[in-house]
């Protein structure tokens, strides 16, 4: 069989909440896709590229990729492919009600800064199919499948998850002879204190003392996407923070990210997610953090 789903579904708004798929070809990946859901996704042969966003990664087998709510993705590979992936809407699992639970929110999703890609050993990866076989199981089980076990099944994989990527990204972090490291925490602290107000790359070059070119060609070779598009990013995946777990208007969300424009920063919006800022409202939910 080349594809198999297993579904849960909300039965109050007959949504789908849950899903478990399973491919041995990548058909079902290969076109952009754009989810409300989370997206694990977990490659057990083949290898490729993936293409989040803006950017281009490459992966091969036992890897593990993670998407945001409505983040693009598709995956191109070289013949041979195995993966399975789950989806999960917030409805599901908030992430921001579990996040002293599950600490997966800033390092599996919503990170503009590190790679969706987490290459794993033989070892972790046939632990994750391990869970990923669990929730597949309790989804295929007669009758209907409890969300308890599939929550517990999620935690798990998104607690090992999350320290897997931390583990490997401090291996990675050695001592470099470039002044590069510096730059980049000194750009991402920038970033951090300053998306709301400061949209052009250039407000950062003289912010940091060095040419655009200079900290364009920094942010490329190392974020692997333009200082632009770094900005822009970070910017969306605020706004979308703001329209899951806030109540406020669309228009008091523009003006607080520093667009004075309401309809400006809905086309701004939609050309980098696909979809308006009250779409995205409507399909994933609002004012989460007061429920």
């Amino acid at each position: 069989m080349s594809h198999s789903a297993f579904e849960l579904v909300n039965p109050e708004s007959n949504a789908i909440v849950f899903k478990v798929e399973s491919f041995d070809n990548n058909n079902g990946l290969k076109k952009f896709n754009r989810y409300n859901y989370f997206s694990v996704i977990l490659i057990l042969e083949g290898k490729g590229k993936v293409l989040a966003d803006t950017s281009e990664y490459l992966y091969d087998k036992n890897s593990l990729l993670c998407f945001s709510l409505y983040q693009p993705f598709k995956i191109e590979c070289d013949q041979i492919f195995k993966a399975t992936m789950i989806n999960f809407h917030p409805d599901f699992f908030c992430l921001h009600k579990h996040r002293n639970e599950v600490s997966c929110n800033g390092v599996l999703f919503n990170n503009v800064y590190d790679a969706p890609v987490i290459s794993l050993t033989g070892e972790e990866s046939g632990s994750m199919e391990t869970i990923f076989n669990g929730m597949q199981s309790e989804m295929a089980r007669p009758g209907k499948p409890l969300p308890e076990v599939l929550l517990s099944y999620l935690k798990i994989l998104l607690i090992n998850a999350s320290r897997l990527k931390i583990e490997k990204l401090n291996a990675q972090n050695l001592p470099v002879a470039s002044k590069d490291p510096d730059i980049l925490n000194q750009l991402k602290d920038a970033i951090e204190e300053n998306f709301r107000s400061m949209h052009r790359p250039g407000d950062y070059a003289n912010l940091l003392n060095i040419t655009a070119p200079a900290l364009n060609r920094i942010s490329k070779t190392h974020f692997n996407k333009t200082l632009t598009n770094l900005i822009a990013e970070r910017l969306i995946t605020e706004g979308k923070r703001q329209l899951y777990l806030t109540s406020k208007s669309v228009k008091l969300i523009a003006y607080e990210l520093g667009f004075n424009d309401e309809f400006y920063f809905s086309r701004y919006f939609k050309s980098n997610v696909g979809i308006s800022p009250q779409f995205f409202r409507d399909t994933v939910g609002f004012d989460k953090a007061n429920e």
